[in-house]
């Protein structure tokens, strides 16, 4: 994706966010507490000052049905950005699989897109070598949903709570199961629905 198309879905994401003018998903309380665990690897996360529900794209499952973000379960949702050609992807996945898994009886659900030409055989051999055979992932194979939230380049996590809202988004690898993550997830997994 060339910079120019990727800044301008950037600028209109943003500027669509800001006309929706939704209720805010956080306090301003709930907004300072997130923020006050802004450590380690989360010091990258960029919490929303006013959070807006997610764009609802076509994706594809790995048997080809078309779904979108909104019919993803889960009460807080970590939708992660990655290819497999991105190093830090590789990197990373183990972490937000093992939080993943830590939570998911909590309402913590791991949302994985596959972003731009990503075979099957190849996201096969990923899950192979990073050690998660068989992992769920979407697919966004013209890189609409990315563009259409802004994704600047890969891997991005992003926050959404149980309605679909964007809550916060963390640019680059972190290593998601450290404390410091937990502990964002853990916060936002405890605040009232």
């Amino acid at each position: 994706m060339t910079r120019l198309p990727c800044l301008t879905a950037a600028l209109f994401y943003v500027a669509l966010a800001a006309a929706a003018n939704p209720a805010a998903a956080l306090t301003p309380d709930q907004r300072a507490g997130l923020e006050a665990l802004r450590t380690g690897d989360m010091r990258k996360l960029v919490v929303e000052e006013a959070p807006f529900p997610a764009p609802d794209e076509p994706l594809s499952t790995a048997d080809g049905a078309v779904t979108t973000l909104a019919a993803q379960p889960g009460r807080l949702r970590l939708v992660n950005f990655w290819a497999t050609w991105c190093a830090p992807c590789r990197k990373e996945m183990p972490s937000l699989a093992a939080l993943a898994n830590s939570r998911a009886d909590r309402g913590l659900a791991l949302v994985l897109v596959a972003t731009g030409r990503n075979s099957p055989e190849a996201i096969e051999r990923f899950a192979d070598e990073v050690g998660l055979p068989g992992m769920a992932t979407l697919l966004d194979p013209r890189s609409r949903l990315a563009a259409a939230m802004g994704i600047p380049g890969l891997p991005v996590t992003i926050l959404l709570d149980a309605q679909g809202t964007e809550i916060a988004r963390l640019f680059g690898e972190a290593d998601w199961n450290a404390p410091e993550a937990q502990a964002v997830v853990d916060y936002l997994l405890a605040l009232p629905e």
